[in-house]
């Protein structure tokens, strides 16, 4: 027999002999049993909350061994001090969860320290089965007693005791169950010591051996869980870490992810509370909220592979440009200048006295001529170069700027605009031309192919669908795919309104002003009715007022920076 086995048998204390043998299990009690534990097994496998699996590995450990009470403790390690992951040797017990049926009382999480002074303590140090037909009597020589403070504080009697432990597939405490009281009728109360001595008797081999298969399989099932909490963790980290990368590209634009995310999740809230209406019978499972979640926050993640100087361009000319362009006229004004005062000095050694002085008043006219019409000039491109409407007579003034011409250092013949600087300037409403609003629509498209790279599991295999839809309208006009009603996806429909808003009543930035919260609703309300979103799920937005998020939202250090 193993040397756990031995000291676990060691360990039991019967208050009377066992008048008879235990009975053998039939075949039909075996398939039962077998039967309870795989249900259990697969309980234990779909519940990927920590907490809420915790708190079934201890109830099904009742349920199956028949105890009215239990108690679960964690063991905890130390982080290490190089990557900060528990690594290091048990140092603690966490008294994690308690159950009782017969007596109510409050709880809070505690930690002990991992000694063989307490059973618990001594469960997870040996990794030995604890049995006890009565803890009151309990061996002096044995390191650990009973600790009777519970009982003495609630009225209870704690009687029959198994402390087991749990342990992964490489024989590793990771917790410790302790199992009160097995009643003979598992609906009994256990109110006073009259019901304890009817109802309790010592638990059988049978459940102690079912226990112990349930508490190898908890033991797995919670390493799991945190394994998958820890992946969750990781990716959590490494999407916030994407969202932080593109702020950083375009601090302007600061916030506007987790604004949006938030606005897209509480919305999916609200419209999983509808009880009429289109959308009355959608309902989004956790995992589908953390879909959403991830999606909205990605949504952008394109914009990495968009030029920075188009992403964050504010005007129509790039600071480059707009300064070759003034530099370009301040050589005009200073090459007419000097040009003025060569001709000064000519006339005053060639002409008479009085023709010198009628000559240099007339250069001094013609100079201050050309110096107001170049300072005119600056102030119309300097107005034109801003994303705003350019009126149809704006147009005109640029071509008779773009046809006045101009001799270089060289001697060679240039216009005062170039064609490149005239197609700038001569976009009608915004900063960017044709092709830069195409480089920037263009993330949409870089984010679904960065995102399908993912190996998504299948509860979020939905992702890379919904972030390439969220600039899609109902009506097909939208870009890139000009998808229609029925091909988008309604978790895009809910973040396209929430990206709009967001887009509209966002905080100034160089290439627009802040719009009012009405006017930006307003402005919904006309996508609406030119079939561009969902008049639904902007029916919802409006009446659980998701727009109020915004304001309530503190600013992140990116977006009190900008």
């Amino acid at each position: 027999m193993p040397r756990t086995a031995k000291r676990a048998s060691a360990r039991r204390v019967v208050k009377k002999p066992l008048a008879k043998p235990p009975a053998q299990l039939t075949t039909a009690q075996a398939s039962h049993e077998l039967e309870q534990l795989n249900r259990i097994g697969i309980a234990l496998s779909e519940t990927r909350e920590v907490d809420q699996l915790l708190s079934l590995i201890l109830r099904k450990s009742r349920e199956i061994t028949a105890a009215d009470a239990g108690s679960l403790y964690l063991v905890e390690r130390d982080a290490s001090a190089t990557n900060g992951q528990p690594t290091g040797p048990p140092v603690r017990l966490r008294f994690k969860l308690t159950q009782n049926d017969s007596v109510q009382f409050p709880f809070t999480e505690q930690t002990l320290p991992l000694t063989e002074t307490s059973m618990a303590g001594y469960c997870a140090m040996r990794g030995e089965v604890i049995e006890l037909a009565d803890a009151y009597r309990i061996p002096k020589s044995w390191p650990f007693q009973f600790n009777a403070s519970f009982d003495e504080q609630t009225g209870y009697r704690t009687r029959s005791l198994i402390t087991l432990p749990m342990k992964n597939g490489r024989g590793e405490v990771l917790g410790v169950l302790q199992l009160i009281n097995c009643k003979k009728n598992p609906q009994a109360k256990l109110s006073d010591a009259a019901a304890v001595k009817k109802y309790v008797h010592p638990f059988p081999e049978r459940a102690v051996r079912m226990a112990l298969s349930l508490g190898s399989q908890a033991a797995v099932a919670f390493e799991n869980s945190k394994l998958y909490r820890d992946i969750e963790n990781l990716f959590d980290g490494f999407v916030n870490a994407a969202v932080k990368a593109i702020e950083q590209r375009d601090p302007t634009t600061s916030g506007h992810s987790q604004r949006v995310c938030d606005m897209t999740v509480s919305l999916a809230e609200a419209v999983d509370r509808e009880t009429k209406g289109p959308y009355a019978d959608l309902r989004f499972s956790r995992q589908q909220m953390k879909e959403i979640r991830y999606a909205a926050l990605l949504h952008d993640f394109g914009k990495v592979g968009v030029r920075e100087e188009v992403l964050v361009k504010a005007k129509k000319l790039y600071p480059l440009q707009i300064g070759r362009l003034f530099d370009r006229f301040d050589y005009i004004r200073r090459d007419a200048e000097a040009r003025v005062a060569q001709q000064k000095v000519e006339a005053l050694l060639n002409l008479s006295k009085k023709d010198a002085q009628a000559r240099m008043r007339q250069l001094d006219e013609e100079a201050a001529k050309l110096v107001a019409e170049l300072q005119r000039y600056s102030d119309f491109i300097s107005k034109v170069n801003e994303p705003t409407i350019l009126p149809s007579s704006d147009f005109d003034l640029l071509t008779d700027i773009a046809q006045k011409m101009y001799r270089d250092p060289h001697g060679t013949e240039r216009p005062y605009l170039t064609s490149e600087e005239v197609r700038s300037l001569s976009i009608p409403r915004g900063s960017l031309d044709t092709d830069e609003r195409r480089q920037i629509e263009s993330h949409v498209v870089h984010s679904f192919n960065f995102l399908t790279q993912i190996p998504w599991t299948s509860d979020f295999r939905g992702i890379p669908e919904i972030a390439r839809a969220h600039h899609e309208k109902l009506n097909g006009t939208g870009y890139p795919y000009g998808l229609t009603a029925s091909e988008i996806p309604v978790q895009a429909k809910m973040m396209t309104i929430c990206d709009i808003y967001d887009a509209l009543s966002a905080s100034d930035r160089p290439y627009k002003r802040a719009v009012p919260t009405d006017r930006a609703l307003d402005i919904l309300k006309l996508c609406v009715r030119d079939h561009e979103v969902d008049p639904e799920l902007f029916r919802v937005f409006v009446e659980a007022q998701i727009y109020r998020l915004i304001a309530q939202r503190p600013l992140s250090h990116l977006e009190a920076a900008t």
